[in-house]
Protein backbone atom coordinates (compact mmCIF):
# COMPACT_ATOMS: atom_id res chain seq x y z
CA UNK A 1 0.00 0.00 0.00
CA UNK A 2 1.58 3.42 -0.64
CA UNK A 3 1.68 6.68 1.20
CA UNK A 4 -0.93 7.94 -0.57
CA UNK A 5 -3.35 5.46 -0.80
CA UNK A 6 -2.93 5.16 3.03
CA UNK A 7 -3.05 8.44 4.35
CA UNK A 8 -5.62 10.27 1.49
CA UNK A 9 -9.09 11.27 2.76
CA UNK A 10 -11.61 9.76 0.52
CA UNK A 11 -14.08 11.93 -1.63
CA UNK A 12 -16.59 12.56 1.22
CA UNK A 13 -14.26 13.76 3.98
CA UNK A 14 -12.66 16.18 1.06
CA UNK A 15 -15.83 17.68 0.51
CA UNK A 16 -16.74 17.94 4.10
CA UNK A 17 -13.62 20.06 4.30
CA UNK A 18 -14.74 21.79 1.09
CA UNK A 19 -17.73 23.19 2.31
CA UNK A 20 -15.76 23.97 6.09
CA UNK A 21 -13.17 26.23 4.04
CA UNK A 22 -16.90 28.12 2.33
CA UNK A 23 -18.29 28.56 5.78
CA UNK A 24 -14.93 29.78 7.27
CA UNK A 25 -14.65 32.02 3.99
CA UNK A 26 -18.10 33.76 4.41
CA UNK A 27 -17.88 34.59 8.19
CA UNK A 28 -14.36 36.49 7.76
CA UNK A 29 -16.19 37.97 4.99
CA UNK A 30 -19.02 38.54 7.52
CA UNK A 31 -16.07 40.53 10.03
CA UNK A 32 -14.45 42.30 7.96
CA UNK A 33 -17.92 43.80 6.54
CA UNK A 34 -19.34 44.61 9.24
CA UNK A 35 -17.06 47.26 10.19
CA UNK A 36 -16.56 48.31 6.75
CA UNK A 37 -20.40 48.98 6.28
CA UNK A 38 -19.84 51.49 9.33
CA UNK A 39 -17.22 53.28 8.19
CA UNK A 40 -19.13 56.40 6.60
CA UNK A 41 -21.34 56.25 10.10
CA UNK A 42 -17.49 56.15 12.53
CA UNK A 43 -16.58 58.82 10.32
CA UNK A 44 -19.49 61.15 10.86
CA UNK A 45 -19.40 59.76 14.46
CA UNK A 46 -15.94 60.86 15.12
CA UNK A 47 -16.17 63.87 13.12
CA UNK A 48 -13.00 62.51 10.84
CA UNK A 49 -11.41 64.10 7.58
CA UNK A 50 -11.15 62.00 4.59
CA UNK A 51 -7.33 62.22 5.52
CA UNK A 52 -7.65 61.74 9.37
CA UNK A 53 -10.05 58.28 8.23
CA UNK A 54 -7.52 57.43 5.92
CA UNK A 55 -4.42 57.04 8.28
CA UNK A 56 -6.71 55.53 11.12
CA UNK A 57 -7.70 52.85 8.77
CA UNK A 58 -3.68 52.55 8.25
CA UNK A 59 -3.94 50.67 11.71
CA UNK A 60 -5.64 47.99 10.49
CA UNK A 61 -3.40 47.46 7.34
CA UNK A 62 -0.15 47.40 10.14
CA UNK A 63 -2.04 44.42 12.18
CA UNK A 64 -2.56 42.47 9.02
CA UNK A 65 1.27 43.16 7.71
CA UNK A 66 2.61 42.74 10.63
CA UNK A 67 0.77 39.32 11.10
CA UNK A 68 1.36 38.15 7.70
CA UNK A 69 4.85 37.28 7.68
CA UNK A 70 4.35 34.87 10.77
CA UNK A 71 1.17 33.28 9.41
CA UNK A 72 2.45 30.52 7.00
CA UNK A 73 4.93 29.44 9.94
CA UNK A 74 2.10 29.62 12.49
CA UNK A 75 0.06 27.41 10.25
CA UNK A 76 2.68 24.84 9.54
CA UNK A 77 3.23 24.87 13.07
CA UNK A 78 -0.08 24.25 14.62
CA UNK A 79 -2.29 23.65 11.85
CA UNK A 80 -4.62 25.47 9.84
CA UNK A 81 -7.39 25.06 11.74
CA UNK A 82 -6.17 26.44 15.02
CA UNK A 83 -4.58 29.29 13.65
CA UNK A 84 -7.86 30.62 12.21
CA UNK A 85 -9.16 30.22 15.69
CA UNK A 86 -6.34 32.18 16.53
CA UNK A 87 -7.52 34.96 14.09
CA UNK A 88 -11.13 34.50 14.77
CA UNK A 89 -10.58 35.65 18.75
CA UNK A 90 -7.93 38.37 17.94
CA UNK A 91 -10.20 39.95 15.15
CA UNK A 92 -13.68 39.59 17.05
CA UNK A 93 -12.21 41.61 20.00
CA UNK A 94 -10.66 44.29 17.82
CA UNK A 95 -14.14 44.50 16.16
CA UNK A 96 -16.13 45.46 19.54
CA UNK A 97 -13.24 47.51 20.21
CA UNK A 98 -14.14 49.53 17.53
CA UNK A 99 -17.67 49.23 18.69
CA UNK A 100 -16.83 50.85 21.82
CA UNK A 101 -14.25 53.64 20.62
CA UNK A 102 -17.12 54.57 18.46
CA UNK A 103 -20.30 54.80 20.31
CA UNK A 104 -18.67 55.13 23.82
CA UNK A 105 -15.57 56.88 24.17
CA UNK A 106 -15.88 58.95 20.93
CA UNK A 107 -11.80 57.85 20.87
CA UNK A 108 -10.00 57.94 17.43
CA UNK A 109 -6.97 55.74 19.19
CA UNK A 110 -9.09 53.40 20.39
CA UNK A 111 -10.48 52.92 17.25
CA UNK A 112 -7.07 53.00 15.67
CA UNK A 113 -5.62 49.99 18.49
CA UNK A 114 -9.54 48.29 17.75
CA UNK A 115 -8.43 47.96 13.84
CA UNK A 116 -5.06 47.11 14.56
CA UNK A 117 -6.22 43.93 16.27
CA UNK A 118 -8.68 43.82 13.53
CA UNK A 119 -6.60 43.85 10.95
CA UNK A 120 -3.94 41.18 12.77
CA UNK A 121 -6.83 38.71 13.49
CA UNK A 122 -7.89 38.92 10.10
CA UNK A 123 -4.21 38.28 8.38
CA UNK A 124 -3.82 35.03 10.47
CA UNK A 125 -7.24 33.70 9.68
CA UNK A 126 -6.90 34.98 5.95
CA UNK A 127 -3.43 32.88 5.33
CA UNK A 128 -4.74 29.96 7.32
CA UNK A 129 -8.09 29.47 5.45
CA UNK A 130 -6.03 30.26 2.10
CA UNK A 131 -3.81 27.33 2.95
CA UNK A 132 -6.52 24.90 3.97
CA UNK A 133 -8.30 26.13 0.25
CA UNK A 134 -5.01 25.18 -1.78
CA UNK A 135 -4.94 21.91 0.36
CA UNK A 136 -8.54 21.19 -1.17
CA UNK A 137 -8.36 22.18 -4.07
CA UNK A 138 -5.50 20.18 -5.05
CA UNK A 139 -7.11 16.83 -3.84
CA UNK A 140 -10.34 17.84 -5.85
CA UNK A 141 -8.36 18.10 -9.01
CA UNK A 142 -9.71 21.09 -9.96
CA UNK A 143 -10.18 24.94 -9.86
CA UNK A 144 -12.36 25.83 -6.54
CA UNK A 145 -10.65 28.94 -5.01
CA UNK A 146 -12.29 31.31 -6.66
CA UNK A 147 -15.42 29.95 -5.15
CA UNK A 148 -14.27 30.22 -2.04
CA UNK A 149 -13.43 33.68 -2.16
CA UNK A 150 -17.02 34.43 -3.45
CA UNK A 151 -18.30 32.63 -0.07
CA UNK A 152 -15.89 35.68 1.50
CA UNK A 153 -17.62 37.75 -0.81
CA UNK A 154 -20.78 36.60 -0.31
CA UNK A 155 -20.84 36.99 3.39
CA UNK A 156 -19.63 40.21 2.77
CA UNK A 157 -22.86 40.98 0.62
CA UNK A 158 -24.65 39.81 3.77
CA UNK A 159 -23.01 41.51 6.49
CA UNK A 160 -22.92 45.07 4.20
CA UNK A 161 -26.80 44.80 3.32
CA UNK A 162 -26.91 44.09 7.29
CA UNK A 163 -25.25 47.29 7.88
CA UNK A 164 -27.21 49.41 5.35
CA UNK A 165 -30.51 48.41 7.60
CA UNK A 166 -28.64 49.25 10.88
CA UNK A 167 -27.01 52.37 9.62
CA UNK A 168 -30.89 53.57 8.36
CA UNK A 169 -32.27 52.26 11.68
CA UNK A 170 -29.63 54.32 13.83
CA UNK A 171 -28.37 50.98 15.72
CA UNK A 172 -24.86 51.61 17.05
CA UNK A 173 -22.07 49.86 16.58
CA UNK A 174 -21.56 47.70 19.47
CA UNK A 175 -24.47 45.71 18.94
CA UNK A 176 -23.87 45.02 16.02
CA UNK A 177 -20.43 44.11 15.74
CA UNK A 178 -21.58 41.69 19.18
CA UNK A 179 -24.30 40.37 16.85
CA UNK A 180 -21.83 39.15 14.11
CA UNK A 181 -19.14 37.74 16.38
CA UNK A 182 -21.87 35.12 17.75
CA UNK A 183 -22.81 34.01 14.40
CA UNK A 184 -19.13 33.59 13.37
CA UNK A 185 -18.46 31.66 17.02
CA UNK A 186 -20.68 29.38 16.27
CA UNK A 187 -20.65 28.42 12.70
CA UNK A 188 -16.86 29.01 13.41
CA UNK A 189 -16.57 26.70 15.65
CA UNK A 190 -18.48 23.52 12.67
CA UNK A 191 -16.11 24.79 10.68
CA UNK A 192 -12.97 24.17 11.91
CA UNK A 193 -13.67 20.97 13.28
CA UNK A 194 -14.13 19.54 9.59
CA UNK A 195 -10.90 20.88 8.13
CA UNK A 196 -8.35 18.07 6.61
CA UNK A 197 -6.35 16.33 8.77
CA UNK A 198 -2.73 17.81 9.84
CA UNK A 199 -1.26 15.21 7.78
CA UNK A 200 -2.57 16.21 4.56
CA UNK A 201 -2.27 19.80 4.23
CA UNK A 202 1.49 19.69 4.55
CA UNK A 203 2.36 16.44 2.70
CA UNK A 204 3.22 16.46 -0.78
CA UNK A 205 2.30 12.59 -1.85
CA UNK A 206 -0.64 12.82 0.04
CA UNK A 207 -1.16 16.00 -2.48
CA UNK A 208 -0.60 13.99 -5.45
CA UNK A 209 2.79 16.13 -6.04
CA UNK A 210 5.15 13.07 -6.75
CA UNK A 211 7.50 11.58 -3.86
CA UNK A 212 9.70 13.81 -1.44
CA UNK A 213 13.29 13.62 -1.66
CA UNK A 214 15.05 11.17 0.69
CA UNK A 215 17.27 13.80 2.25
CA UNK A 216 15.46 16.53 2.70
CA UNK A 217 17.05 20.27 1.65
CA UNK A 218 16.61 23.52 2.99
CA UNK A 219 15.10 25.72 0.64
CA UNK A 220 15.81 28.90 0.08
CA UNK A 221 13.96 31.84 1.20
CA UNK A 222 10.14 32.62 -0.90
CA UNK A 223 11.13 35.92 -0.41
CA UNK A 224 14.32 35.25 -2.98
CA UNK A 225 11.84 33.63 -6.16
CA UNK A 226 11.36 36.01 -8.30
CA UNK A 227 7.95 34.26 -9.30
CA UNK A 228 6.80 34.69 -6.53
CA UNK A 229 7.56 38.14 -5.91
CA UNK A 230 5.37 38.76 -9.33
CA UNK A 231 2.55 36.88 -8.24
CA UNK A 232 2.78 39.31 -5.04
CA UNK A 233 2.67 41.96 -7.12
CA UNK A 234 -0.72 40.80 -8.57
CA UNK A 235 -1.81 40.63 -5.65
CA UNK A 236 -0.99 43.85 -4.38
CA UNK A 237 -2.81 45.41 -7.84
CA UNK A 238 -6.03 43.01 -6.72
CA UNK A 239 -5.94 44.08 -3.45
CA UNK A 240 -5.88 47.46 -3.87
CA UNK A 241 -8.21 47.21 -6.63
CA UNK A 242 -10.60 45.62 -3.92
CA UNK A 243 -9.70 47.25 -0.94
CA UNK A 244 -10.16 50.86 -2.68
CA UNK A 245 -13.41 50.12 -3.07
CA UNK A 246 -14.44 48.05 0.19
CA UNK A 247 -13.05 51.63 2.03
CA UNK A 248 -14.10 54.22 0.03
CA UNK A 249 -16.44 52.92 -2.59
CA UNK A 250 -19.21 54.06 0.23
CA UNK A 251 -17.80 57.25 1.11
CA UNK A 252 -17.23 58.38 -2.54
CA UNK A 253 -21.01 58.06 -3.38
CA UNK A 254 -21.95 59.64 -0.14
CA UNK A 255 -19.63 62.89 -0.86
CA UNK A 256 -18.66 62.63 -4.52
CA UNK A 257 -22.72 62.35 -5.66
CA UNK A 258 -24.13 63.79 -3.12
CA UNK A 259 -26.18 60.49 -1.79
CA UNK A 260 -27.31 59.98 1.95
CA UNK A 261 -25.34 57.17 3.83
CA UNK A 262 -27.74 54.33 3.01
CA UNK A 263 -27.37 54.97 -0.48
CA UNK A 264 -23.71 54.75 -0.68
CA UNK A 265 -23.95 51.70 1.69
CA UNK A 266 -26.12 50.35 -1.11
CA UNK A 267 -23.72 51.09 -4.04
CA UNK A 268 -20.55 48.94 -1.69
CA UNK A 269 -23.46 46.15 -1.14
CA UNK A 270 -23.96 46.34 -5.11
CA UNK A 271 -20.39 46.37 -5.66
CA UNK A 272 -19.87 43.02 -3.22
CA UNK A 273 -22.49 41.49 -5.29
CA UNK A 274 -20.82 41.47 -8.49
CA UNK A 275 -17.63 40.30 -7.33
CA UNK A 276 -19.07 37.48 -5.92
CA UNK A 277 -20.57 36.63 -9.43
CA UNK A 278 -17.45 37.25 -11.24
CA UNK A 279 -16.27 34.62 -8.51
CA UNK A 280 -18.88 32.14 -8.88
CA UNK A 281 -18.57 32.29 -12.81
CA UNK A 282 -14.97 32.64 -13.13
CA UNK A 283 -14.04 29.15 -11.78
CA UNK A 284 -14.85 27.66 -15.45
CA UNK A 285 -13.16 30.17 -17.18
CA UNK A 286 -9.85 29.80 -15.13
CA UNK A 287 -9.96 25.85 -16.05
CA UNK A 288 -11.20 26.59 -19.76
CA UNK A 289 -9.06 29.40 -20.88
CA UNK A 290 -6.02 29.53 -18.20
CA UNK A 291 -5.18 31.93 -15.68
CA UNK A 292 -3.49 34.60 -17.47
CA UNK A 293 -6.00 35.49 -20.19
CA UNK A 294 -9.07 35.58 -18.03
CA UNK A 295 -6.69 37.56 -16.01
CA UNK A 296 -5.98 40.11 -18.25
CA UNK A 297 -10.15 40.62 -19.10
CA UNK A 298 -10.77 41.06 -15.45
CA UNK A 299 -8.18 43.38 -14.12
CA UNK A 300 -9.57 45.09 -17.63
CA UNK A 301 -13.05 45.54 -16.36
CA UNK A 302 -12.01 46.68 -13.05
CA UNK A 303 -10.54 49.97 -14.59
CA UNK A 304 -13.34 50.43 -16.66
CA UNK A 305 -15.54 50.28 -13.67
CA UNK A 306 -14.09 52.81 -11.56
CA UNK A 307 -13.62 55.23 -14.68
CA UNK A 308 -17.52 54.75 -14.75
CA UNK A 309 -17.88 55.56 -10.90
CA UNK A 310 -16.04 58.48 -11.18
CA UNK A 311 -16.95 60.13 -14.18
CA UNK A 312 -20.53 58.74 -14.50
CA UNK A 313 -23.72 60.18 -13.02
CA UNK A 314 -25.13 58.49 -9.99
CA UNK A 315 -27.15 55.37 -11.66
CA UNK A 316 -23.80 55.39 -14.33
CA UNK A 317 -22.24 54.99 -11.24
CA UNK A 318 -23.81 51.97 -9.73
CA UNK A 319 -23.80 50.63 -13.47
CA UNK A 320 -19.96 50.90 -12.92
CA UNK A 321 -19.50 49.37 -9.34
CA UNK A 322 -21.16 46.39 -11.19
CA UNK A 323 -18.57 46.23 -13.51
CA UNK A 324 -15.69 47.04 -11.11
CA UNK A 325 -16.64 44.20 -8.83
CA UNK A 326 -16.22 41.53 -11.66
CA UNK A 327 -13.43 43.28 -12.75
CA UNK A 328 -11.75 42.90 -9.34
CA UNK A 329 -13.02 39.28 -8.38
CA UNK A 330 -10.64 37.23 -9.52
CA UNK A 331 -6.86 38.41 -8.59
CA UNK A 332 -6.43 37.49 -5.45
CA UNK A 333 -7.79 33.93 -5.11
CA UNK A 334 -5.75 33.41 -8.11
CA UNK A 335 -2.93 34.80 -7.01
CA UNK A 336 -3.48 32.87 -4.02
CA UNK A 337 -3.61 29.52 -5.99
CA UNK A 338 -0.52 30.01 -7.74
CA UNK A 339 1.34 30.96 -4.58
CA UNK A 340 0.48 27.01 -3.47
CA UNK A 341 0.95 25.14 -6.51
CA UNK A 342 4.10 23.40 -4.73
CA UNK A 343 1.94 22.35 -1.74
CA UNK A 344 5.51 21.77 0.07
CA UNK A 345 6.41 25.55 -0.07
CA UNK A 346 2.71 26.58 0.11
CA UNK A 347 2.53 28.02 3.42
CA UNK A 348 6.21 29.97 3.11
CA UNK A 349 4.98 31.23 -0.67
CA UNK A 350 1.88 32.04 0.34
CA UNK A 351 3.00 34.54 3.65
CA UNK A 352 5.29 36.05 1.05
CA UNK A 353 2.46 36.87 -1.34
CA UNK A 354 -0.28 37.64 1.08
CA UNK A 355 2.55 40.04 2.97
CA UNK A 356 3.12 42.19 -0.35
CA UNK A 357 -0.97 41.96 -1.29
CA UNK A 358 -1.02 43.13 2.09
CA UNK A 359 0.55 46.50 1.73
CA UNK A 360 -1.90 47.85 -0.76
CA UNK A 361 -4.40 48.10 2.67
CA UNK A 362 -1.00 49.98 4.30
CA UNK A 363 -0.74 52.28 1.27
CA UNK A 364 -4.09 52.74 -0.05
CA UNK A 365 -6.00 53.89 3.26
CA UNK A 366 -3.81 57.15 3.78
CA UNK A 367 -2.81 57.28 0.19
CA UNK A 368 -6.48 58.02 -1.21
CA UNK A 369 -6.76 59.53 2.23
CA UNK A 370 -4.45 62.37 0.99
CA UNK A 371 -5.67 62.33 -2.57
CA UNK A 372 -9.18 62.62 -1.22
CA UNK A 373 -8.65 65.78 1.08
CA UNK A 374 -6.93 67.18 -2.19
CA UNK A 375 -8.84 66.54 -4.80
CA UNK A 376 -12.23 64.60 -3.58
CA UNK A 377 -12.80 61.05 -2.54
CA UNK A 378 -14.22 60.58 -6.27
CA UNK A 379 -11.85 61.52 -8.02
CA UNK A 380 -9.04 59.78 -5.88
CA UNK A 381 -10.26 56.26 -6.82
CA UNK A 382 -8.81 57.15 -10.42
CA UNK A 383 -5.48 55.45 -8.80
CA UNK A 384 -7.38 51.85 -9.60
CA UNK A 385 -6.24 52.50 -13.20
CA UNK A 386 -2.73 52.82 -12.53
CA UNK A 387 -2.58 49.47 -10.54
CA UNK A 388 -4.27 47.84 -13.19
CA UNK A 389 -1.43 48.52 -15.66
CA UNK A 390 0.91 47.14 -12.81
CA UNK A 391 -0.56 44.30 -12.97
CA UNK A 392 -0.90 43.56 -16.67
CA UNK A 393 2.82 43.31 -16.19
CA UNK A 394 2.94 40.40 -14.52
CA UNK A 395 0.09 38.31 -14.65
CA UNK A 396 1.99 35.63 -16.55
CA UNK A 397 3.73 34.77 -13.13
CA UNK A 398 0.50 33.02 -12.33
CA UNK A 399 0.50 30.51 -14.72
CA UNK A 400 -0.14 27.71 -14.02
CA UNK A 401 2.19 24.39 -14.17
CA UNK A 402 1.81 22.29 -17.24
CA UNK A 403 0.81 19.10 -15.70
CA UNK A 404 -2.02 21.03 -13.27
CA UNK A 405 -3.05 22.83 -16.77
CA UNK A 406 -3.75 19.19 -18.39
CA UNK A 407 -5.36 18.03 -15.65
CA UNK A 408 -7.42 20.97 -15.59
CA UNK A 409 -8.76 20.93 -18.91
CA UNK A 410 -9.22 16.67 -18.82
CA UNK A 411 -11.76 17.30 -15.90
CA UNK A 412 -13.86 20.00 -17.72
CA UNK A 413 -13.83 17.77 -21.31
CA UNK A 414 -15.10 14.83 -18.41
CA UNK A 415 -17.77 17.44 -17.41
Amino acid sequence: MTQQTALAPDRTRVRTARNAVFVVFALAGVVFSSFASRIADSKAELGLSAGQLGLTLFAASCGSVLALPFAGRVADRIGAARTVVTGMVVAGLGLVTVGVAVDVARSRPLMAVGLFFLGMGVGLWDVAMNLEGAAVERLLGRTVMPHFHAAFSGGTVVAALVGSLMSWAGVSLVPHFLGAMVVTAVLGWWGVRAFLPRVVEVDPVVAGDGVPTAVPVKPRSAWLEPRTLMIGMVVLAAAFTEGTANDWIAVGFVEGHDLPAWAGVLAFAVFLSFMTLGRVLGTGLLDRHGRVPVLRATFALAAVGSLMVVFGNPVLAYLGTAVWGVGASLGFPVGMSASADDPARAGARMSVVATIGYTAFIAGPPLLGFLGDHFTVLKALLVVTAMVFLAMLVIPATREPERTRVEQVDAVAAE
